[in-house]
């Protein structure tokens, strides 16, 4: 070989090397779903480097994954400071949509080792390059993480420490009566590339066992509710899913709710479908696969017993869905509290409900060792569910709005009529709370979906982020109801700041990382992050905005930065954004018509994932910290 050659050589080694630390996108392309008759579904997909996304002032955004990622939901770390490994897992079919089968001939099979709907975990650098995996991916039968899905988190038992790799698992995405009972806990060897049940038969219908936490020699995790409001409806595998069980003895009350197939059907809260038993009491775990076991709760096992199946008990229940866990620090105001984020019930199935609002608790087991309680599902928030506000207005996915009834929107007045014609009011489910109700701490709008936080380490405290502030992950909508305010609420991070353990308590709120055109950012004078003008779901967008989309959990890493989990694109219901429901010739056309090319709601994009990351960018100043005595940090 010349000297020529040998010196072109080393040029394009030297580009590809640059390449592979740049990001994997930095133009948009188009992604689509390309299972059978779906592959319409497309998006613009261009995160780059996160131009479009505004954080406030003395902080950074940047892309950190360096390739396109499938849904993912989970993110642990491994390591120091100055050397550790990011861990992601890929959740899967998460969705029912028919859009979303692994089984589909397009992605090679359904145990294809390329599969997107497929779970696993990937293993990334410190500089977000991928150096191992996929591991975990479901090859065969019984043979890695459950091939349909979801799984939704992974922890090592010490945090960044090591120890055991524990993650959830299930079939839920499948929605139908053999996967009922289907969520896991599970040990995951990376070094030997095996999946091993440690915890099995967790309850499984809407929501699966999700986010997992750790203290004091137990695992915590968030088990969320088998159905949307209690009942078990249409949007329940048609029927087929499981039924709510209570973690302790309730008695029901006289409402029955109902769907319009097969006729005449009315189903009693935390029953079967079509089981109508007013007036019942129903024991603790009635119909779990173990004891301890029942969900719309916070559940937990001892980490090193021999069997652990047989330690399970509910730590605090009466969610609907409590998603993000995490432990406050002991000289927090929560006083190492476990605080939680719950979903609200959406407009859907066969008691649907409007307005209902997202909420942020603290979870906090009674001095008897028994659960305490939040008041789901006749408690939405600090109301009733009878209050006038979450009064059902007609929507896609309401049972009454399923065949044979007319489809959406000519059965709004079936919908709307008062009980027992329709579903006005919201009734209630139980004859009695079965404990005193334990109130939110805060509330969240509604369908804003907030999913994953943390809690802010001293590093990352400047300007509008005070000590033991939260980062709160907020997913968003899929399009149930309609858009929740103007600017929407969601797609974005907030910033939840806590009164220090001297003052009285109290919390504020407010949006801390959100998708807005670079040109239209601004900050107030306290750095708080503004916009111009409103912007929603990064790649719905034309042409697609270099930012957000569906943002899954929020952790901070090794080095003091938040890593910020983003599911990416979804086609929903489009109530809320019509953008985001699929449609084409012609424009803006209804689900059904003529020329409407519609492929249902609820498409996952694959190749669509992204993990930011957001740091203290020192290049504005400002020494951060927080001493008690008030806000460091430019006030300009």
């Amino acid at each position: 070989m010349n000297h020529a050659m040998r010196a072109t050589l080393l040029i394009l080694v030297a580009l590809l090397s640059i390449a592979t630390l740049l990001p994997a996108t930095a133009q948009a392309q188009t992604r689509t779903n390309n299972t059978t008759g779906c592959q319409g579904n497309t998006v613009n997909y261009n995160p780059a480097n996160g131009e479009d996304i505004v954080v406030p002032k003395g902080f950074k955004v940047e892309r950190f994954s360096k390739q396109d990622l499938n849904f993912p939901t989970g993110i642990a770390f491994l390591g120091s400071k100055s050397d550790f490994k990011v861990l992601v897992l890929e959740s899967g079919h998460g969705l029912p949509s028919r859009c979303n089968d692994r089984e589909d001939p397009a992605y090679g099979g359904g145990f294809s080792p390329t599969n997107p709907f497929t779970p696993d975990i990937l293993v990334l650098d410190k500089s977000g390059n991928k150096i191992a995996g996929p591991f975990a991916k479901p090859t065969g039968p019984g043979n890695g993480l459950q091939a349909d899905g979801p799984a939704i988190d992974i922890g090592f038992e010490n945090r960044a420490q090591g120890g055991r790799l524990f993650a959830t698992d299930s079939n839920q995405s499948i929605r139908t009566s053999g996967n009922n009972n289907s969520s896991r806990i599970v040990i995951v060897d990376l070094k030997a590339n095996t999946v091993t049940p440690w915890i099995i038969n967790l309850p499984t219908g809407d929501h699966p066992a999700e986010q997992l936490e750790f203290k004091d020699g137990w695992i915590y995790w968030s088990q969320g509710s088998t159905t949307n409001s209690g009942v078990v409806g249409l949007d329940n595998g048609g029927g087929a899913n499981q039924q709510d069980i209570p973690c302790q003895d309730i008695v029901l009350s006289n409402n029955t709710f109902p769907s319009p197939n097969p006729p005449g059907t009315r189903t009693s809260g935390y029953s079967p479908f079509g089981v109508q038993r007013p007036g019942a009491t129903v024991k603790a775990f009635e119909s779990a696969k173990s004891p301890g076991m029942c969900d719309g709760a916070i559940l937990r096992a001892k980490l090193n017993s021999k069997n652990p199946q047989n330690t399970i008990e509910p730590f605090s229940w009466g969610y609907r869905n409590p998603y993000g866990i995490r432990f406050a620090p002991a000289d927090h105001a929560l006083k190492g509290g476990l605080f939680v984020s719950e979903n609200g019930e959406d407009e859907r199935g066969a008691r649907p409900t409007n307005n209902s609002p997202d909420r942020l608790q603290l979870a906090q087991q009674n001095p008897d060792g028994s659960p305490d309680y939040h008041g789901w599902p006749d408690r939405f928030g600090f109301l009733a569910s009878t209050s006038a506000v979450f009064n059902p207005v007609g929507g896609p996915g309401d049972d009454l709005c399923q065949p044979p009834n007319p489809p959406f929107p000519a059965c709004i007045p079936l919908v709307t009529a008062h009980t027992p014609a329709g579903d006005v009011p919201v009734e209630p489910i139980l004859a009695r709370p079965p404990q005193p109700i334990t109130a939110p701490l805060a509330l969240e709008p509604v369908d804003v979906a907030a999913v994953g936080h943390d809690f802010a380490p001293d590093s990352f405290v400047f300007g509008v982020v005070r000590k033991g502030a939260s980062l709160v992950s907020r997913e968003g909508d899929f399009g149930f109801s309609k858009e929740n305010g103007e600017p929407a609420a969601g797609h974005d991070i907030e910033l939840v700041n806590f009164s220090r353990q001297s003052e009285r308590f109290a919390l504020e709120q407010s949006r801390f990382a959100f998708n807005c055109k670079q040109s239209d950012q601004f900050h107030d004078p306290d750095g708080t992050p503004r916009c111009k003008e409103d912007y929603d779901q990064a790649f719905v967008e034309t042409p697609a905005l270099r930012g957000i989309n569906r943002p899954n959990t929020a952790m901070f890493g090794p080095d003091g930065a938040l890593y910020l989990v983003d599911y990416g694109a979804v086609r929903d219901f489009g109530q809320s954004d019509p953008r985001s429901i699929f449609h084409s010739a012609p424009e803006n056309c209804t689900p059904g018509s003529p020329g409407c090319r519609y492929n249902g709601p609820l498409v996952q994009i694959p190749q669509t994932g992204v993990i930011w990351r957001i740091s203290r960018d020192t290049t504005q100043g400002g020494g951060g910290g927080d001493d008690g005595k008030g806000d460091k940090g430019d006030k300009d």
